[in-house]
């Protein structure tokens, strides 16, 4: 291969058959001044680290890739070049790595590759040099790809083979061009807030929508991730009593086709290009800014407040899809290695993602590959935790889930990836795919059985007294087996994916028109309840019943054992006008309203107060299941459950079908550091699904003072103050929750 590879211009360039595919063949070229200075200067350079590392006096590449046949580095003097200034071969290669030093280049230099061999997918191999490869291990971007036919690595001609042919357009004026990076980045005195998990209260967000239509955060930084390091959004945090916001994805993605003509777009960001640099689309317009000095201005901020910073990662598949998607970086880097492939046909892609294709965990280079990116985010830009989109897809040996798969051992013994906050999504699409319960014992999971069974309850469905009980205590059912903690569970009852808290008490159906697929996306089954009308009503009578409904789901979930997450924008009252998957929807459906009417100001104290009563209970911080242990103090269970009699639950009251109402004791009895116990309120929470009122006994043979605190039947829900002695009714109103304050004898509460 010369070191002009493809021509520039003027030259022949031809498709020689070989075995098993084709190849380049190129003709020698007369390349300009600048391109013969770059080979001449080219040193061999270092195989590791992978991808463009800046020093004092240059910048190494190094490109991984097991089956090519030569690797070419192109220089771009800016985003609006259509083609390389200079390209030129990386001299060395060291085992599978591919590896050159070009002195004098300095961070903000963009480039990117082109790599040679077969070109034969019935074996797995999609090189095609015409197409400019993003690094696998760029750390920044100065152009994300801009869709264009020559992005596609086959021939368009829209037949089902077309993946077979080979494309002879180039793909550089509209591919992604990666960028070197400064490495240096001021952090000061930036510490982890290391919060435990027992004290964790997630909050999901997008950086995006959750401040770009904040009128007190500075225009230029709304939707950015300056506009999470404002003031006035940490404020709120702080107001909330959340401790961790966890970031929709914030990898440098790609755009979609399909959408794109439809004019939507992938506002979510699940579709990655690169597993190392943050996404464009959130940096500020701010002249000269750039994307990773104001993600880790976002996360200093955000700790310097206490807040950790958890993201949502996507490392299951890429934003390439299918054999009919873009060659963007690792379909023309090395797609038999990068990407599972079907080993009876490898020209197609084994897909548990549902996205065309899914990264290929069994082999070393990729695991190295994640693991780095990994440590990258977590040495270099702090973040706290990571949270595993369809992390079935990952622990996948040969085809099934495998409990000892190479990616959950290598995070489970690597000293960095291991202390920080681990959370699986543990399903994927595919057949064994769901695997709730069946990671690491130092992983938390969502839980979407808690979801489930918290909107069945609450809708009014019969038969789930027992289930319920099960999740609010802390699923020990799914997770004490295997020596974890309550806070392996995640609860929600709402998250990015599916419909906002508005939405589940507005809507029995979705309303997915706008997404352009004629309603058939987004999931059928979502247990919600309209409380009698479809959508927007003015009936007063109804929008009481939804308000309330709302009270009672979010007060279950943040009095439940457990990790609680809420899904940002709910504690405003967003809507999505039933829109359960708003992916695509980059506009007033997915920002947050931040102009919020009296009843949404309301919910918002509400959520607050609840939060508030949570941080004051020991009970939602105890780090073992409960066992039903009676305290020799005060002669109280740590848990009870009571029937509206007024009697701890039996064998047969559990297996009633038809009971909609139970009530739990929460002793809360803490130990002080001398060995003595804490006086501290124990609670009792009463729920009623029916649609009817109930009059519960309050347990009887208890001396004390009972005290409400909340009733979401009430407007304020919220309250204080209000008495009941021991063995008298609390008139408990339909599809309503209450928890009411033990004063026991001789405490100084």
């Amino acid at each position: 291969m010369s070191s002009a590879g493809i021509p520039l211009a003027g030259g022949v360039f031809s498709w020689l058959i070989c075995a098993g595919g084709l190849r380049a063949e190129e003709t020698p070229q007369v390349m300009t001044s600048m391109s013969q200075a770059f080979e001449q200067n080219i040193l061999p350079g270092k195989p590791y680290p992978l991808g463009a590392n800046a020093d004092e006096d240059g910048v190494n590449f190094a490109l991984f890739s097991q089956h090519a046949s030569g690797v070419e580095l192109c220089l771009f003097e800016s985003p609006s070049s259509s083609r390389e200034s200079s390209r030129t071969e990386l001299p060395a290669r060291t085992g599978h790595v591919w590896h050159g030093y070009v002195p004098g280049l300095r961070p903000g230099q963009l480039y990117g590759f082109r790599v040679h061999g077969r070109y034969a997918p019935i074996h797995g191999h999609r090189f095609n040099p015409l197409k400019l490869l993003a690094d696998p291990y760029a750390k920044g971007f100065g152009r994300a790809p801009r869709w264009h036919e020559s992005l596609l690595g086959f021939r368009l001609s829209h037949k089902e083979d077309d993946d077979l042919s080979l494309s002879a357009s180039d793909s550089a004026a509209y591919a992604p061009l990666s960028r070197v990076i400064h490495p240096d980045f001021t952090w000061a005195n930036d510490r982890p807030p290391a919060v435990p998990w027992s004290k964790t209260v997630i909050y999901e967000t997008h950086v995006k929508g959750s401040t770009y239509l904040h009128p007190k955060v500075p225009a230029q930084h709304r939707g950015t991730y300056l506009g999470l390091a404002s003031e006035p959004f940490i404020e709120h945090l702080l107001a909330l009593g959340v401790t961790a916001v966890e970031l929709l994805p914030v990898f440098q993605g790609s755009e979609e086709d399909h959408l794109r003509r439809k004019g939507l777009s992938n506002y979510w960001g699940y579709n990655t290009l690169s597993y190392f640099a943050p996404d464009m689309r959130f940096c500020s317009k701010t002249p000269g800014a750039l994307p990773e000095t104001e993600f880790r201005s976002m996360v200093q901020a955000l700790h310097a407040a206490g807040i950790e910073v958890i993201l949502d990662v996507v490392y299951n598949h890429t934003c390439e899809g299918s054999q009919s998607g873009p060659t963007l970086c690792y379909r023309g880097a090395d797609n038999a290695s990068y990407y599972r492939l079907r080993p009876e046909n490898p020209r197609f892609y084994r897909d548990y993602s549902g996205c065309g294709n899914t990264l290929n965990t069994e082999h070393p280079a990729v695991l190295q590959l994640i693991m780095d990116s990994l440590r990258y985010w977590v040495l270099e830009m702090h973040v706290d935790g990571f949270r595993f989109d369809l992390a079935s897809a990952l622990a996948r040996e040969e085809h099934a889930f495998d409990a000892g798969a190479g990616f959950l051992d290598v995070i489970g013994q690597d000293p960095v990836v291991s202390q920080v906050k681990l959370i699986a999504e543990p399903w994927d699409v595919a057949e064994g795919g769901y695997q709730l319960a069946n990671f690491p014992v130092n992983w938390a999971e969502w839980n979407d059985k808690y979801r489930a069974t918290l909107r069945s309850f609450w809708r009014g469905d019969e038969g789930g007294v027992g289930r319920l009980a099960s999740r609010i205590a802390g699923s020990s059912d799914l997770f004490a087996l295997s020596g974890r903690a309550p806070q392996a569970s995640i609860n929600f009852v709402t998250c990015h994916d599916g419909f906002t808290l508005c939405d589940l008490v507005s809507y029995a159906a979705k309303h997915n028109e706008a997404n352009g697929e004629e309603n058939r996306d987004g999931e059928n089954n979502n247990l919600s309840w309209n409380c009698g009308v479809e959508g927007p009503t003015k009936s007063a009578k109804v929008n009481a019943l939804r308000q309330q409904q709302r009270r009672n789901l979010i007060a279950s979930l943040l009095l439940s054992a457990g990790t609680p997450m809420l899904s940002g924008g709910d504690e405003l009252s967003r809507t999505q006008l039933g829109n359960n998957n708003a992916y695509c929807q980059d506009n007033e459906l997915n920002w947050y309203n931040w102009e919020l009417k009296e009843g949404e100001k309301d919910f918002l104290h509400f959520l607050q107060q609840i939060l508030k009563l949570r941080r004051s209970h020991p009970a939602f911080e105890n780090t073992d299941f409960f066992t039903g242990k009676v305290s020799a103090r005060t002669g109280l269970r740590d848990i009870s459950w009571f029937t509206p009699e007024g009697v701890e639950f039996s064998d047969k009251d559990w297996n009633d079908f038809e009971a909609q109402t139970l009530g739990v004791m929460l002793s809360g009895e803490k130990a002080e550091a001398d060995g003595k116990s804490a006086d501290v309120m124990p609670l009792l929470i009463l729920m009623n699904a029916a649609s009817k009122a109930v009059k519960f006994r309050l347990p009887k043979g208890i001396s004390g003072v009972w005290n409400l605190i909340v009733d979401t039947s009430l407007k304020p829900a919220f309250v204080e103050g209000k008495a009941a002695h021991s063995g008298v009714f609390y008139e408990l109103a339909a599809s309503s929750l209450t928890v009411l304050g033990l004063r026991l004898k001789g405490s100084k509460l």
